[in-house]
Parts: C-alpha cells; structure tokens; sequence
C-alpha cells in the first residue's frame, strides 16, 4: 500500500503544474493533501483522482490553510479536527480509520516572524499530540503532514543561522521530542538515519530550491510497533509544483 502525503500550497493552482500527472504516475492507494486553500466545490479535480472518495476540511477563512484525504478503500470511519473549536476553524486535521490502521493527516500552525505565535503553536502540538495518543490506543496510528518542524540539525541546510526561527527554535523541537516521546516514529529517520540534505521545503528566494538550501518538515509518522510494516519511505524532490514536494511511505 502506498500513502503520499503533499503540502500543495493551494490545490486549484497545483493542478495546472503537474499534479494531474504526479497522481497518475503514482497511483497513491491513500493520498494526503495540506494547504488546499479551497473549499471542494471550488475545485475542479482532475479525471486522475475520479477513482478516489475524497473528504476534505477547510478553513472558515477562504483561500486558508485546509487539509484533504484521497483514498482507494473506503474508510470505516471519518472525523474533522480535534475536538476543540478554537483549533478546528482552520482545517488543519482529518483522522481516517481503515481496518488495519489510523491515519491522521495534518497541517500544523506556524509560529510566525518573531515566533509571534508559539504560544498557540505549543498549544496546538499538545491538543494534537493527546489526539493521536487517544487514536492509538484504539489500533495503529500513521500520522502525515507538514508538522512545520525541522527535528535535527541534519533536517534543514543552515541550522546554525535558524536556531530561534519559526520551524527550528527549542521550543518546536522540545515539542517534536515529546510527540515521538508519546510511542510514535519518524519512518524517514528511521530507514535513513543518516541521510542529509534530504528536504522537502525550500524558499522560494534566493534559489533555495536549486541550491537544496531546505527544510525538512513533512513527515510520516506512525506507531512505534506499527514501524514493522513500513517496508519504504521516500522524499520527492523531483517533484515540482508547490514550495514543498511530496513525501511518501510503503506499507506491506
């Protein structure tokens, strides 16, 4: 089973730069969508994905945030956001069940210029830390999306300049330390412990992305006894079409 997660940075526009293709090529049995920026009937999807159910949460805020799940077999069971309204008006999670697993695809805040809003951002990393934990005493949890966390100085290009930026301050990482801490796996790290210059976001200035001066902050993670059953984990620079390229993991 292949599961591709992909922080689009507005789906209306990606569609014109390839993405019809990507899916096509790829044949993702589960497809995990953040930053849609769209509501569903704003979109005009692709014949590519006429063989997927979809299930989407938006923004309140148009044009905002907003998260989308593509997905061959039919789930047991969907559900929007974590339960608590301040964190559920911008469209930032959707939790699947399957029979074998649950996934939960996620776009989590930014803290902002100045780390501005860390403090709601820690907020949101300890709502959403509880969820999954509570999802996974159920079965299996797989969790994907832009976690908008680089964990180690070996997931980004400069971490010595970014030390206190939003992505890379203490704070995040401390937080990144305590979700993993709560029984989950980082299935890139760990097929790859060692791999550098693997990112998944680049600015679009100063040609960060031809350069890989990038960030990796797209993850999938899942339950550690579940980490048996991830046979692959891949990063898609190739990929092009949004400021971040998809990221993907191989079930068997």
């Amino acid at each position: 089973m292949k599961l591709i997660s992909w922080n689009v940075n507005g789906i209306r526009a990606v569609i014109g730069k390839g993405f019809p293709e990507f899916v096509a090529a790829e044949q993702p049995d589960i497809l995990c969508l953040q930053e849609t920026k769209a509501r569903p009937e704003q979109v005009q999807l692709p014949l590519e994905l006429g063989g997927y159910q979809a299930f989407w949460s938006s923004a309140q805020k148009p044009g905002y945030s907003g998260v989308a799940v593509f997905t061959r077999e039919k789930p047991l069971n969907v559900t929007e956001g974590l339960g608590i309204p301040e964190h559920d008006m911008e469209g930032r999670v959707l939790t699947v069940e399957y029979q074998d697993f649950i996934l939960v695809n996620v776009y989590t805040p930014n803290a902002q210029d100045n780390l501005r809003r860390l403090s709601y951002r820690l907020q949101w990393d300890a709502a959403f830390r509880t969820h999954v934990a509570r999802e996974a005493e159920k079965k299996p949890v797989v969790f994907c999306g832009d976690l908008n966390v680089a964990h180690q100085e070996i997931d980004l290009a400069r971490p010595k300049e970014n030390r206190k930026n939003p992505g890379f301050s203490d704070e995040e990482r401390g937080s990144f330390d305590e979700l993993l801490g709560a029984g989950f796996t980082d299935t890139f790290r760990h097929h790859y412990p060692d791999k550098s210059a693997a990112y998944s976001w680049w600015s679009y200035r100063a040609g960060a992305r031809q350069n890989n001066v990038g960030w990796r902050i797209d993850y999938f993670g899942v339950s550690t006894p579940f980490m048996k059953n991830v046979t692959g984990a891949e990063i898609m620079p190739h990929v092009h079409g949004s400021d971040h390229c998809p990221v993907g993991i191989t079930l068997g």
